[in-house]
């Protein structure tokens, strides 16, 4: 546990599962903190937890971020606090079934929450950081970023996102004192799957990771500077190979001729 502050943390959904140990742990590592979650009961039950047990100063702001208001209201703290070194873009949901079982209103809801709403953070957060040349996001992304067929297409769509957002806003900030990095979960015991009606444990019997272990490699990888963490990952080579075909395969991207396989 760390006496001396490290600057104000801000986490979404921060009520539960991977977002309240992410608080947890960076309030024993010297950070003050902002928690953003829908659920004010539990947020005030944590500030006061982390509080006691730590003497952090813990500030709690309810907002719902599918809603523009609420969004915008997390924009602001994060413009006008300079005290805030650190984002956390852990809030997301997913669906109780596929796109075929899904009306358009939680379609929507699953993109503000999960693609929306850390994009529009991280931005506010990057311009801020930039300019103070000072601070990190964290991008709490899946690997179902690299497996859409696994389970359903929209919710490992927003994950890739997250990841391209990632990639592309760490190649922004190189030379700077600014760090980005997408957290790449595997299967992890938290709210997200009874809220979506799976039993992750009947859906992958022996593969689903205890949140505390998932959080814990996941700053370890942000200590060691690492832009993409696979907590899951034994063969860290593999990512490399996918990493290093797909680094590969862009100068090829655009071409003005037509690939001889698709001349008629």
């Amino acid at each position: 546990m760390s006496t001396e502050s490290k600057g104000t943390a801000l986490v979404t959904g921060a009520s539960s599962g991977i977002g309240e140990i992410y608080a947890e742990r960076l309030a024993d590592r010297g950070h003050d903190l902002i928690l953003v979650a829908r659920r004010l009961d539990r947020l005030e039950a944590l500030a006061r937890k982390l509080t006691e047990r730590t003497g952090r100063k813990v500030d709690v702001l309810q907002a719902d971020l599918t809603l523009r208001s609420d969004l915008a209201k997390v924009e602001a703290r994060l413009a006008s606090d300079t005290s805030i070194t650190l984002l956390i873009n852990n809030a997301g949901i997913s669906l109780e079934g596929s796109i075929l079982e899904n009306s358009a209103e939680k379609i929507e809801k699953i993109l503000a929450i999960n693609t929306v709403a850390p994009s529009v953070l991280s931005a506010v957060a990057a311009q801020h950081f930039v300019a103070r040349n000072n601070g990190g996001i964290i991008n709490i992304a899946s690997v179902l970023a690299f497996a859409p067929e696994m389970m359903d297409g929209i919710y490992s769509g927003t994950k890739a996102h997250l990841l391209n957002l990632t990639l592309g806003l760490a190649s922004k900030l190189q030379g700077t004192h600014v760090r980005a990095q997408a957290v790449l979960p595997g299967a992890t015991k938290t709210e997200i799957w009874e809220n979506s009606g799976k039993d992750p444990e009947a859906l992958l019997p022996g593969m689903v990771m205890e949140t505390a272990d998932l959080v814990d490699a996941a700053l370890l990888g942000y200590d060691r500077g690492e832009v993409v963490t696979i907590p899951p990952l034994h063969d860290e080579s593999q990512y490399e190979a996918y990493n290093n075909a797909r680094i590969a395969m862009g100068p090829n991207l655009s071409r003005k001729d037509v690939a001889p396989r698709y001349r008629a």
